[in-house]
């Protein structure tokens, strides 16, 4: 029996700016905090950095060709906010404008809808010497950018989104430090995320003063499929923990205007949260969203401490002396057993259907995206040339599958984009690992399609599941 999605399903591939557009100093870019982390010793595997990348901002039209050839037809990419503000104030610099103004064109004219992200990770770093993300500014800085990006290009993109992942913002770039800024303190952690939070309802009210009433408003969250190790009292109790500074610590201000009060509670020795002033909750949530974002990769298995220290060495976000969970110290994290990904991650794509179907539970009417789910493998070249990855393939064709076993069950799910396009700037990682269906030789930036790009390309054309083998 043959597993068909609805018509008109998105059926999309994503990247980032950052991760893959290069020419970091050309048309009047400014620095962002990836460049000064990326060019800061040791804080990327083996100095690499976002200078050229993927050269995308110079090979834009050939990626969009590559595009339309798989059939996809939608495209969610980001906007360098140093790239149209520079300093993070001030009018926007037309020539980047121009990129995506062009971009948006070239997706159109091909039948490839733009998805639109203001915000992945690139924080002007001017913002950065003025506080960053803990900092209250920040937020209403984004705001104003927001706007100029809408009035540029609300004639031609239809789908918005603010932010990607605020999770990894706030926590892993101001609490455990293992992306940028690389910043280390726990109270400045929970001030970036309320401020992020702040920062989406902000620029929502912008993009909606700005924009026609057609276009969707969304944000991508990298939401955790949390899962306690064993039944016991005390390991529920660290999969609530994990789950409050993983998932609620945004979907609660999102979807029901509050933070979570056992949230408040668990950080209370941190702080009184009194960064939260009176009307933010209302102006967070003030304008619904249209969609909601679902980023998954793995789940993430938690245990109370016992018998020695808590650990993170397991939590799938890099090594660090400082943790990204404060208020959670009492808390380890577990590799579940199984097959893993180049990154160390477990692969279990009931993880996917567990959260598809608990957000539509919690917010039914509001439609789900899976804006990013793929994973990274040593991919190599044959010596034909061709990359079979055949370990992709099955990765995808099962996370897929449970999407649709989702969808079955009730889940208003309305698209799926595999992370990613093309390999990239992995962030700390730098470039040793490879996620992208069309493998890029970075010495020469020559595109391969791999074999899931040949894959995905029949599931694109023709919204049938095909059988997890290598095409």
């Amino acid at each position: 029996m043959s597993v068909s999605f609805p018509p008109g399903f998105l059926w999309g591939t994503a990247t980032a700016a950052y991760q893959i557009e290069g020419a970091a100093q050309e048309d009047g870019r400014g620095p962002s905090i990836w460049d000064t982390f990326s060019h800061t010793p040791g804080r990327t595997l083996g100095g690499d950095t976002g200078d050229v990348a993927a050269d995308h901002y110079h090979r834009a039209p050939d990626d969009v060709r590559t595009m339309a050839e798989l059939g996809v037809n939608a495209y969610r990419f980001s906007v360098s906010w140093p790239r149209v503000q520079p300093t993070g104030r001030g009018p926007a610099v037309q020539k980047g404008l121009d990129f995506y103004r062009a971009l948006a064109d070239d997706l159109l004219d091909r039948g490839i809808t733009p998805v639109l992200t203001l915000y992945h990770w690139d924080l002007p770093q001017a913002l950065e010497d003025e506080g960053g993300w803990p900092a209250r500014d920040t937020a209403q800085r984004f705001a104003d950018y927001a706007g100029l990006v809408a009035d540029a290009l609300g004639d031609r993109v239809e789908r918005w989104t603010t932010l990607n992942e605020p999770w990894c913002s706030a926590f892993l770039g101001y609490g455990s430090g293992v992306h940028a800024p690389g910043r280390t303190d726990p109270v400045d952690a929970l001030r970036a995320a309320h401020h992020l939070n702040l920062a989406h309802g902000l620029a929502a009210h912008a993009l909606r003063a700005a924009l026609p009433a057609r276009a969707q408003l969304s944000i991508s969250l990298n939401t955790c499929a949390v899962r306690a190790r064993t039944d016991s009292d005390a390991d529920r109790d660290a999969r609530r923990r994990i789950d409050a500074l993983a998932n609620r610590v945004f979907t609660g201000p999102l979807l029901h205007g509050a933070y979570p009060d056992d949230l408040l509670d668990d950080t209370a020795h941190l702080t009184d949260w009194s960064f939260v002033r009176a009307d933010d909750l209302a102006a967070i949530a003030r304008h619904p969203l249209d969609s909601l974002g679902i980023n998954y990769y793995a789940p993430t298995v938690v245990s109370a401490a016992t018998g020695g220290p808590a650990s993170t060495a397991d939590d799938g976000h890099g090594a660090s002396a400082h943790s990204p969970w404060p208020g959670a110290d009492g808390v380890s994290f577990h590799q579940q057993p199984g097959e893993r990904t180049d990154m160390g991650w477990g692969i279990d794509p009931t993880g996917l259907y567990d959260l598809l179907t608990h957000y539509s539970r919690e917010a039914p009417g509001l439609p789900l995206l899976v804006t990013e789910n793929g994973a990274a493998y040593p991919d190599r070249p044959a010596p034909d040339g061709t990359v079979h990855d055949v370990r992709r393939v099955r990765y995808l064709h099962g996370h897929i599958a449970a999407l649709h076993r989702a969808l079955a069950d009730g889940a208003d799910v309305r698209g799926y984009f595999v992370w990613s396009l093309l390999d990239n700037f992995e962030w700390s990682y730098g470039y040793s690992k490879r996620f992208g269906i069309v493998h890029v030789d970075y010495a020469t930036q020559t595109r391969t399609p791999k074999a899931s790009a040949r894959w995905y390309a029949r599931l694109a054309r023709t919204g049938v599941l095909p059988d997890p083998v290598v095409p």
